[in-house]
């Protein structure tokens, strides 16, 4: 069987992968306690209101954009799907993803949508805008626990960076290194800024090493 690819595989710029890492870092943190409210109706479920998804976006991303794809009625309600633009901060380009909410009519007690004159004045233009802002939030689900994707999820794995983007003491491995074999090996990992940095150092140690 062979090997999975590590992180860094996947990128041709290792500066790139590490701001990926460290992004998908932050989004998979924990929201503020003091964030997450109980839902009035259905016990036990947890959420984040959507002043925080959008204060959220603003801050992370700086540029977003919400668009409605579409919208309609579904049995005693309405639903709409959206789609989240987003300016990718590691990539510099706009991505999006999309998510779904529903909203029931408000009706008279005791009565059910069926027959339209139960259905409360008012209803729709209560109930469409309370279906975007779920769709908003379903689809800020996929950026991570930040945005409250696991809050009411059990036994999820928790992110952590990958080991191989862990930042290295180029100086020290250069340093400590005496063949040339050794020293090449390290500067092939290296990325081109860290090449520049270090290239004078590199040198003097082939140099070194060519001599003994």
């Amino acid at each position: 069987m062979s090997k999975l690819p590590k992180i860094q595989d996947l990128y041709l710029d290792k500066e790139q992968a590490h701001k990926n890492d460290a992004l998908q870092t932050l989004l998979n943190s924990q929201p503020k306690e003091e964030w997450i409210k109980l839902h009035p109706y259905i016990k036990g479920y947890k959420y984040l209101p959507i002043d925080k998804i959008e204060f959220l976006l603003q801050k992370i991303f700086k540029k977003y954009r919400i668009e409605i794809l579409r919208e309609g009625v579904s049995f005693n309600g309405v639903y709409v799907v959206v789609r989240v633009h987003y300016l990718n901060p590691v990539t510099n380009e706009m991505e999006f993803h999309d998510g779904i909410g529903a909203s029931q009519l408000q009706t008279s007690r005791g009565t059910t949508p069926a027959q339209l004159e139960n259905i409360n004045n008012g209803a729709l233009s209560m109930a469409y805008p309370m279906a975007k802002t779920i769709a908003i939030k379903d689809a800020c689900d996929h950026f991570g626990n930040l945005f409250g994707a696991n809050l009411n999820r059990k036994d999820t794995l928790n992110y952590s960076i990958d080991e191989t983007l862990k930042s290295r003491d180029w100086k020290a491995e250069l340093e400590a290194e005496n063949s040339i074999t050794g020293l090449n090996d390290i500067w092939r990992e290296m990325s081109e800024n860290e090449q520049v940095r270090y290239k004078l150092l590199y040198t003097e140690k082939l140099n070194e090493a060519g001599l003994s």
